[in-house]
């Protein structure tokens, strides 16, 4: 697939649009828990471990064993640091947890749990269950996914919500916003430090595959097609962006599921 200057230029409004970022550069922060929905990008994970750290913040990680769980545990296995955790068996919030114990010593009275969910909808749907067990209502909770699935997580979590007078204000963050350049003829991840990050094959992938389950029409997840969340309105730019990488050889077979 070659691309030019347009091209990357309309992957990275992408995935600026996906990368759903809440939070001020400066200012102080108020919140009074952070949900972490299980996924594999080490960076984004280390991000909300050291924030939660920082405040004294609950940390409420959600993830059963689902598409990413082989990928996180293969993350986990390439890196100087988290190959020593043993995966084999484990949830992703089992993974999770042992991560935020070894790289911030996060003390388990900080953690919670939730190692049953399989998806994004199951993710919002349990930790639900999990915060009414514990009689527990948060009023201001930083969400926290994979950059690329950051805007569909929290449209999910507040669909999750909306029917509830206690429901909190979701704070959407993805740590770091992703970006590509062409660097030496190679197209090239920016914005994180490289260890632990997607494939650009997974990168493209996941990216176009987010925008189609965005839009509100037979093949996405709004209203029009399978009703997980409410609608949500794609920016001209956005859309303009994803026809024409849509129209690039290959790249429809590559969207994944």
């Amino acid at each position: 697939m070659k691309l030019n200057g347009e091209h990357i230029q309309d992957i990275n409004a992408l995935a600026a649009w996906l990368a759903l970022d809440h939070i001020p550069q400066e200012g102080t922060l108020e919140a009074d828990l952070a949900i972490l929905a299980g996924h594999a990008v080490l960076p984004n994970i280390e991000g909300v471990v050291a924030l939660t750290k920082k405040y004294q913040l609950p940390l409420l990680i959600s993830g059963g064993i689902g598409h990413s769980t082989p990928l996180l545990a293969q993350m986990m296995a390439a890196h100087p640091l988290y190959r020593q955790i043993a995966t084999q068996g484990k949830s992703e919030a089992e993974m999770l947890g042992d991560m935020a114990r070894l790289f911030a010593a996060l003390p388990d009275d900080q953690l919670l749990l939730e190692d049953k969910s399989r998806n994004c909808g199951e993710n919002a749907a349990f930790s639900q269950q999990l915060l009414d067990k514990l009689a527990w209502q948060p009023q201001r909770v930083i969400l926290v996914q994979d950059p690329l699935m950051q805007r569909r997580t929290w449209e999910t979590f507040r669909w999750q919500w909306r029917d509830r007078d206690d429901a909190p204000e979701f704070i959407s963050w993805p740590v770091f916003t992703p970006q590509v350049m062409m660097d030496a003829g190679m197209l090239r991840i920016i914005g994180a430090p490289p260890q632990g990050l997607w494939s650009m094959e997974r990168f493209l992938s996941l990216l176009m595959g987010e925008v189609q389950r965005l839009r509100d029409d037979e093949n996405g997840y709004g209203p029009r097609g399978k009703g997980f969340f409410g609608h949500v309105d794609v920016p001209d730019a956005v859309e303009a962006g994803w026809q024409r990488l849509m129209r690039l050889p290959g790249v429809q077979s590559r969207i994944n599921g």
